[in-house]
C-alpha cells in the first residue's frame, strides 16, 4: 500500500473468555484459565501475530453483579500487560485506569515503567469509573458525581502530563568521564495545585520513548467528547448504525479542530464483535447458540442497572415497554450513554425483553455482526470510508476462537483490500496508530524564547 495511505486501527479488546456473558460456557473457552499468565500471553501473540495495533483491558475497581452467572472480575490490567510485555515485541499495550482512584504520581509512574519496560508501547485508556459501588472500596462515603470526577479527571491529566514532561529528552548524559549522569537544568517540578488534586515533582524517572503513553478515552457523554476532544489521542465508542457512528466521528473531530488540535491525531474505534461462519448462516447458528447460554436473570440484572427500573417481573416475551427507556435524553454521564443505545435498539426494534437481552448479551450495545469473513470485513471497509472510524476494538464473542477466527479469514481479506499492514511499520503504539511524539512542553518553552530554563534547585 502506498506510504501515505490511510488505514486501519484494529486492537484486541480482551474480556474473559470472550464479550458474549455466556461465553464461560461454551466449550470453546477456557474460563478455568483467565487467571493464568499464558492465557493472556497466547492470545496477544496471536494478535501480534497478525499485526494488530494492540490489545486492550478494560477495567474497574469493583466487583460488578452478577458473578453467580458470569466469569466477572479479572486480573490488573498493568502488572497483566508488563507480562505480555515480556513475551511480545511490538503489540500495543493498553490499560484502563481511573482518575478517580489513583493519584497522579503513582499512575504516571505505572504507565511510564510499562512505556519503558515495553520499547514504547504503552497506551492509558482513561476513565472516571461510573460504578457507584467503588466509592466504598477507597473508604468514601460515596462515589462522586460525574462533574466533580470529571473536574478531578482535567487535573489528573494536567499533573501526569506534566510529570511525564518533567525530564527533558537530553536529561540523562550518562557523562563517565565528567561525572554527570543528568543535566538538573532538564529537570522540571510538576508544580501543579488545583482545586482537587495537587503534585510537586519532579518526576523520578526519565522521558518514556513514546514521550508518554498514548491516551485513550472511552466516554460519549456531552462532558466525556469535550474531555476526549481536549485529551484523547484516540476514542473508543460504542454504537449500533453507521449515521450515529458518522456524527460521532464528525462531531469529535470538529471539537479537536476548534480546540487547535489536528483532527488526524484523535482516532475514533467503535467495537465491534464478529460471529464468523463459512456460510451467513453458520455464523447466525454460533450467535444463536451463545444467546442460548445466556442466563437471563444476569441480563435482567444488568438492563435494569442501566434502566434504573427493576425489570425482574416483566414477561421477557413481550416486548419492551417504551416508558422505561423514555428518559434516555441528553445525557452527562458515560453510564447512561450506553443507557441511551440500548434507548435506541428498543425505540427502532421493538424487540421482545428475551431478544432485547439476547441483543446486549453479545457485546453490552457494541455493534454485532454475524456473517462470513466477506461480509465482516465489507462492514469494517464501509464504516472505515464512509467517516465514522477509523478503526475498531474487535471484541471477540468467545475467546480463543473468536480471535482465531478474525485474524485467519477477516485480516487477510482487509490486507488484499489494502486497507491494513501486512508488516508493522514501527516499534511503538505511536507508529502504529499513525500519531506524533507530543512536544516537551519545557523544551517548547526554551525554543521559543531562545533561553534557557533554571536548574532544578538541588537538596
Amino acid at each position: 500500500m502506498p506510504a501515505n495511505a490511510r488505514t486501519l486501527t484494529l486492537n484486541l479488546f480482551l474480556n474473559h473468555a470472550g464479550h458474549h456473558e455466556a461465553a464461560w460456557r461454551h466449550p470453546s473457552t477456557q474460563p478455568d484459565a483467565l487467571f493464568t499468565p499464558d492465557y493472556y500471553v497466547r492470545l496477544a501473540r496471536r494478535a501480534e501475530a497478525a499485526k494488530l495495533d494492540a490489545v486492550f483491558f478494560a477495567d474497574g475497581p469493583v466487583l460488578h453483579g452478577g458473578v453467580e452467572h458470569n466469569a466477572v472480575g479479572g486480573l490488573e490490567p498493568l502488572l497483566t500487560l508488563a507480562t505480555i510485555a515480556a513475551h511480545t515485541e511490538r503489540i500495543g499495550l493498553i490499560a484502563t485506569a481511573s482518575t478517580t482512584y489513583y493519584e497522579p504520581y503513582n499512575l504516571a509512574r505505572l504507565f511510564a515503567t510499562l512505556d519503558h519496560l515495553s520499547g514504547g508501547r504503552a497506551g492509558w485508556n482513561v476513565v472516571t469509573t461510573s460504578s457507584a459501588a467503588a466509592g466504598a472500596n477507597f473508604g468514601l462515603d460515596a462515589h462522586p458525581d460525574p462533574e466533580v470526577r470529571y473536574a478531578r479527571a482535567e487535573e489528573f491529566l494536567e499533573a501526569t502530563t506534566r510529570l511525564w514532561d518533567s525530564w527533558e529528552a537530553d536529561a540523562v548524559l550518562v557523562d563517565r568521564a565528567a561525572g554527570r549522569y543528568a543535566d538538573p537544568s532538564r529537570i522540571h517540578p510538576a508544580a501543579f495545585a488545583g482545586e482537587h488534586l495537587s503534585v510537586a515533582g519532579p518526576f523520578n524517572a526519565a522521558r518514556t520513548p513514546q514521550g508518554r503513553p498514548v491516551l485513550v478515552q472511552a466516554g460519549a457523554s456531552n462532558t466525556g467528547r469535550e474531555f476526549a476532544a481536549r485529551w484523547a489521542e484516540a476514542i473508543f465508542t460504542a454504537h449500533q448504525r453507521i449515521e450515529d457512528a458518522q456524527a460521532f466521528y464528525a462531531d469529535i473531530k470538529s471539537r479537536a479542530l476548534d480546540l487547535g488540535r489536528d483532527p488526524e491525531q484523535v482516532k475514533i474505534l467503535p467495537g465491534i464483535s464478529p460471529f464468523l461462519g463459512s456460510t451467513e448462516a453458520e455464523a447466525r447458528a454460533l450467535e444463536e447458540e451463545l444467546n442460548e447460554l445466556s442466563v437471563p436473570a444476569y441480563g435482567l440484572q444488568q438492563l435494569s442497572g442501566q434502566a434504573g427500573v427493576d425489570l425482574s417481573g416483566l414477561d421477557l416475551d413481550a416486548p419492551v415497554p417504551l416508558e422505561i427507556f423514555a428518559g434516555a435524553g441528553d445525557v452527562t454521564d458515560n453510564a447512561r450513554s450506553r443507557f441511551q443505545v440500548v434507548a435506541g435498539i428498543v425505540q427502532r426494534e421493538r424487540p421482545t425483553l428475551r431478544r432485547l437481552l439476547h441483543r446486549l448479551a453479545g457485546a453490552r450495545g457494541h455493534r454485532v455482526v454475524a456473517g462470513t469473513p466477506e461480509q465482516v470485513a465489507d462492514t469494517i471497509e464501509d464504516w472505515f470510508v464512509a467517516g465514522a472510524a477509523d478503526g475498531f476494538n474487535v471484541m471477540p464473542p468467545a475467546l480463543p476462537a473468536g480471535l482465531d477466527a478474525f485474524v485467519d479469514h477477516v485480516v487477510p481479506i482487509l490486507q488484499a483490500r489494502g486497507l491494513f499492514r501486512t508488516e508493522y511499520v514501527g516499534t511503538t503504539l505511536r507508529d502504529h496508530l499513525g500519531l506524533d511524539v507530543p512536544e516537551n512542553r519545557y523544551t517548547a518553552a526554551r525554543a521559543a524564547d531562545g533561553a534557557g530554563r533554571p536548574a532544578l534547585a538541588q537538596a
